[in-house]
C-alpha cells in the first residue's frame, strides 16, 4: 500500500511546485542522509490578510501514513498555536482531517492547507480541542484577539520563512 501513498505524494509535490497559493510553503522534509522523506512534510500557512492572524506564518508538519490517501495526514502546528481547534500538542482538529467525517482521498495538500488557513480565522465552536483558547474565545473576544496578534508577531513571516528555507 505504501507504493500507492508514495506515488500520490510524488504527484502532490509536482502539483504543488507548479501551482500553490501565495505565501504558503509545503515540502517534504529531508532525512539525515539528505534524501526526501515524502511521508513527512514541512509546511507553513500565512495568516489571511486583514485578519488578526495577518503577518504571521505558522509552521505545520504533515505526517502521512502508508495507507494515504485512504486515511488523512496528521497535521500539527510546531510550536502549538493558541486556537480553539488546535490541541495542546499542536494537532489540528478539523473535519477535513477526520476519516470519520469529511476526509476524502481526493483532497489535496493544497486544499488541506487552505482549509486550515480558513479555520484559523473562523474557529469551529462545536468542536473545541484546547480548553484555554476556547474559553477566552467565547468569553473575552478582545483578549483572544490580543493573544492571537501577539502570536502573529512571534511567528512573523520573515522569521519563519528564513527558518524553513534554511537561510
Amino acid at each position: 500500500m505504501s507504493g500507492i501513498a508514495a506515488m500520490r505524494l510524488v504527484e502532490e509535490r509536482k502539483s504543488w511546485r507548479k501551482d500553490h497559493p501565495f505565501g504558503f510553503i509545503a515540502k517534504p522534509a529531508k532525512k539525515p542522509d539528505g534524501t526526501l522523506d515524502l511521508f513527512n512534510w514541512e509546511c507553513a500557512i500565512p495568516g489571511r490578510k486583514d485578519t488578526i492572524w495577518d503577518g504571521g506564518l505558522y509552521k505545520l508538519r504533515m505526517i502521512f501514513k502508508d495507507d494515504f490517501p485512504s486515511t488523512p495526514p496528521k497535521c500539527r502546528f510546531e510550536p502549538p498555536l493558541f486556537h480553539p481547534n488546535v490541541y495542546p500538542s499542536g494537532t489540528v482538529c478539523l473535519s477535513l482531517l477526520d476519516e470519520g467525517k469529511d476526509w476524502k482521498p481526493a483532497i489535496t495538500i493544497k486544499q488541506l492547507l487552505l482549509g486550515i488557513q480558513d479555520l484559523l480565522d473562523a474557529p469551529n465552536q462545536e468542536d473545541p480541542a484546547q480548553a484555554d483558547a476556547f474559553q477566552v474565545y467565547v468569553q473575552n473576544k478582545q483578549e483572544y484577539e490580543k493573544r492571537v496578534k501577539r502570536q502573529a508577531i512571534q511567528f512573523s513571516e520573515d522569521i519563519v520563512r528564513k527558518q524553513l528555507m534554511g537561510d
